[in-house]
């Protein structure tokens, strides 16, 4: 890359990043290679880089996707928090096969994961539950998640409600409320390149072991 075109890329906050690619050996994990690219989007600046879209498919087949937060992540998979009466929640039930999108503009990078869902223990959630502030507590007994709203007072009123009802004391972990675990099959980094040549890395796992390979752009 010329010194010109690293210069139209930090101009344009990462069009066809500059950045090189990070060295892999055949025994680099896709935890790892996650683990180092979320980093640098924190070090970026990036406002939220836990954000990421989350498809998934009713049985009927119709797909939905929407923003949440990661909330951590491990060798076991990516976990977010939500209601279990809500659509996504509804869909991954019916069918358990997920997608994961994060996408970085600024450092022209985004990561693709495939795989399914499982629900984590009833204890992880109330913990993470009871970690968040009170006002969201009680806003997730208050709000029916996806549900339609019946007047235009009634999510005020039920917080208004909830809000006396657990006015002392802590608020309970309700049992409709909890994380999903995703465990990735697939997971490809995308790195944005001049002359959209980007590079793509893909892992997969084959009798639990991953393996890598590149693919065209």
């Amino acid at each position: 890359m010329t010194l010109f075109e690293k210069l139209r890329c930090l101009l344009t906050f990462g069009q066809g990043v500059a950045l090189p690619l990070p060295e892999l050996s055949a025994i680099t994990t896709p935890e790892q290679l996650f683990k180092q690219w979320f980093d640098d989007a924190n070090k970026a600046g990036i406002l939220l880089p836990e954000s990421m879209s989350v498809s998934s498919c009713s049985a009927d087949g119709q797909p939905s996707s929407r923003m949440v937060l990661l909330k951590s992540y491990d060798e076991n998979g990516f976990v977010f928090f939500t209601n279990y009466g809500s659509r996504k929640s509804n869909e991954l039930t019916e069918n358990n096969k997920v997608a994961l999108l994060f996408h970085w503009n600024v450092l022209q990078r985004q990561i693709r994961i495939e795989g399914t869902v499982e629900k984590v223990s009833v204890q992880e959630s109330a913990n993470y539950f009871h970690s968040r502030d009170r006002g969201s507590q009680v806003g997730a007994w208050a709000s029916k998640q996806s549900q339609k709203i019946k007047y235009d007072n009634e999510l005020k009123d039920r917080m208004s409600h909830y809000q006396e009802k657990f006015s002392e004391g802590e608020v309970p972990h309700p049992e409709f409320w909890g994380g999903w675990r995703v465990k990735p099959k697939s997971i490809e980094f995308w790195q944005g390149r001049t002359n959209r040549l980007h590079d793509r890395i893909c892992f997969e796992k084959e009798n639990g072991q991953w393996t890598q390979h590149k693919l065209h752009p």
